[in-house]
């Protein structure tokens, strides 16, 4: 149970952080622009990043990369899960017109309700978590070709 506690606050710290960003950028009107949300990929990417640098240096010599990827995905699933809540209450109970807004941006002409939106929103949240943990264990993996301090 030790284990998860920090990747779940890390996730729950990210979301945070996410759901912000999406209301600031509500306030200026500029959320209905998909091309924003590639900060949304940064801003998981350091979550992450953050979650597996602290778990790295709580375990030390034990830190393993299973063990660090598995704590980058917690980190991950967990933002999108809350994050992906949070979009689907705001697009259903306090901005109905937002999809509509959304899909007028993007000039799609799709038919697409609620219920997709946020399948989407969900997928390309794991898929941003797991290209991020991948990405991210790159710098914190115990490589065999290097000679290890001591």
């Amino acid at each position: 149970m030790k284990k998860i506690i920090l990747p779940i606050r890390f996730g729950l710290v990210t979301s945070a952080v996410l759901i912000a960003y999406f209301l600031f950028l509500a306030l200026f009107d500029k959320h209905i622009n998909p091309v924003y949300s590639f900060v949304n990929a940064a801003i998981t990417a350091f979550g992450i990043y953050e979650a597996i640098r602290i778990y790295k240096l709580e375990q030390g010599d034990a830190f393993t990369y299973t063990s660090g990827f598995s704590t980058g995905i917690v980190t991950g699933a967990t933002a999108t899960i809350v994050f992906t809540v949070f979009f689907l209450f705001y697009s259903t109970e306090i901005n109905v017109d937002f999809l509509g807004q959304l899909l007028e941006t993007m000039n799609g002409g799709f038919d697409i309700n609620d219920g997709m939106v946020t399948f989407i929103v969900a997928i390309m949240g794991f898929a941003t978590t797991v290209i991020s943990t991948l990405t991210v264990m790159q710098f914190f993996k115990n490589s065999g070709n290097m000679p290890q301090k001591k």
